[in-house]
C-alpha cells in the first residue's frame, strides 16, 4: 500500500510541476509579446517626442535652425544641444531600463528582456503553484494521518540538476557580456578623466591639453530656465563625440564617488588614489544624465553628471573654444577638424564651490 500511495503522491507532484511550469512558461511569452502587439496595434504611439524648450541668450537665438543641432551635417559650431524628453533621462511613472545607446546597453538589455525575466517569471509561478498545491492537497483536513515519507530519490535529483542547468545557461550570455563590459580602450580612443569632488564633478581632456571642465549642479530655477531635468542638469557639460571610442578614467579628490550613466550602461567607480578606465561608446548625439551613485557625504544627491555627444568637428569646435588642443594631421581620425586653439582662448571653467 505504502508504494502505492507513494507512486501516486509522485504522479500528482509531477503533475502539478507539469501544469505550473506550462503556465509559467504561458504567461513568459505573453509577457515577452505584449510590447510587440502594443506596439502593432498603435502605431502612433511611436511618434518621436517633442523637445524640451530650452530658453537661450540672445547670441544663440540669433543663429540658424541649423547651429542649433550640433548633428547637423557640415555644422562646426558648438551650441549647447536641447535635452529630449525621455532621452537619456528617467520618464515619468515609468518602469524598467532607459532607452540604451551604447553597444554594450543594447547586449544587456536584450539579455534582461529576453532571459533573465522569462526565467525569474516561470521560477516565480512555478513555487507559487507547488506552494498552492502543498497547502491545499496536505492540509489538515484531507491528511489527518501525516505522511511518513522520507524522501524522494528522483524528486531530489530533479531540483538539484535542474538549477544547475538553470544557472549554466545564464551564466554563458553573462560572462559574454562581463567581457564585453571591460573590453579595453583602443590605443586612439580619445582619454577623458573624470574626478570626483565633494560635491561636484571635474572632466580633463588629458588628449587636448590637459584642461580640466568644473561641472556644478544647476539651481532648481536655473535648470526650469534652461528647460534641464531639476537635480539633473549641470552648468558645463562633459563634452565627447559619438560613434568613437572614448577611454573614461574614474578617480576621486576625497572619498569614493561612482560615475554612473544608465542610458549608456555605463558605471565606474572614483576611488581616490586610483585610476579606473572602461571604454565608452555612444551611438547617436544627444544629452545624457546620470548621477553618483556611490554615498559620498551629505551633498551626494546633488552632483549630477551631464554628457553631450556631438560630431567631431563640433568636438574639435568646443575644444578650441575652451581653449584646448585638436589632434594633429597624424592622429586624427578622417574628416576631423585639425587645428590648434589660440593660447589666449580661456577654458570654460566654472569656480568650484565650498564645501
Amino acid at each position: 500500500m505504502s508504494l502505492v500511495a507513494n507512486a501516486r503522491a509522485m504522479g500528482r507532484t509531477f503533475g502539478s510541476m507539469a501544469f505550473g511550469l506550462g503556465a509559467a512558461l504561458a504567461l513568459t511569452g505573453a509577457l515577452v509579446a505584449a510590447p510587440q502587439v502594443l506596439a502593432q496595434a498603435a502605431p502612433a504611439a511611436a511618434a518621436p517626442v517633442a523637445p524640451v524648450a530650452v530658453t537661450e541668450p540672445a547670441a544663440t537665438k540669433a543663429t540658424s535652425p541649423a547651429a542649433n543641432d550640433n548633428s547637423a551635417a557640415g555644422a562646426d559650431v558648438y551650441v549647447p544641444a536641447k535635452p529630449v524628453a525621455g532621452v537619456g533621462m528617467p520618464t515619468a511613472r515609468a518602469y524598467g531600463f532607459q532607452t540604451q545607446f551604447s553597444p554594450v546597453g543594447h547586449e544587456a538589455l536584450a539579455m534582461h528582456n529576453a532571459i533573465l525575466m522569462p526565467i525569474i517569471v516561470a521560477i516565480t509561478l512555478f513555487v507559487l503553484g507547488l506552494m498552492l498545491y502543498v497547502m491545499v492537497r496536505f492540509r489538515r483536513a484531507r491528511n489527518p494521518v501525516a505522511s511518513k515519507n522520507a524522501h524522494n530519490t528522483v524528486i531530489e535529483v530533479v531540483w538539484t540538476l535542474l538549477p544547475v542547468l538553470i544557472l549554466v545557461f545564464v551564466a554563458v550570455p553573462s560572462i559574454r557580456l562581463l567581457a564585453a563590459q571591460y573590453k579595453a580602450p583602443p590605443k586612439n580612443a580619445l582619454t577623458v578623466k573624470a574626478t570626483g569632488y565633494q560635491w561636484y564633478w571635474g572632466y580633463t581632456y588629458s588628449d587636448n591639453g590637459g584642461f580640466e571642465v568644473i561641472s556644478n549642479m544647476l539651481t532648481p530655477e536655473e535648470a526650469l530656465k534652461r528647460g534641464e531635468p531639476q537635480q539633473l542638469g549641470a552648468d558645463k557639460r562633459m563634452v565627447v563625440p559619438y560613434g568613437e571610442p572614448i577611454r573614461l578614467q574614474t578617480t576621486g579628490s576625497d572619498v569614493i564617488h561612482s560615475f554612473a550613466m544608465p542610458s549608456l550602461w555605463f558605471k565606474l567607480d572614483a576611488v581616490p588614489g586610483k585610476i579606473n578606465e572602461r571604454l565608452l561608446f555612444i551611438e547617436k548625439p544627444g544629452v545624457y544624465y546620470g548621477q553618483c551613485s556611490e554615498l559620498c557625504g551629505a551633498r551626494h544627491a546633488f552632483m549630477p553628471i551631464v554628457i553631450e555627444a556631438v560630431s567631431r568637428p563640433v568636438f574639435n569646435a568646443w575644444l578650441k573654444a575652451n581653449g584646448g588642443t585638436v589632434a594633429s594631421s597624424k592622429d586624427a581620425k578622417p574628416g576631423t577638424v585639425t587645428a590648434v586653439a589660440s593660447p589666449a582662448a580661456a577654458p570654460a571653467v566654472a569656480a568650484k564651490p565650498s564645501a
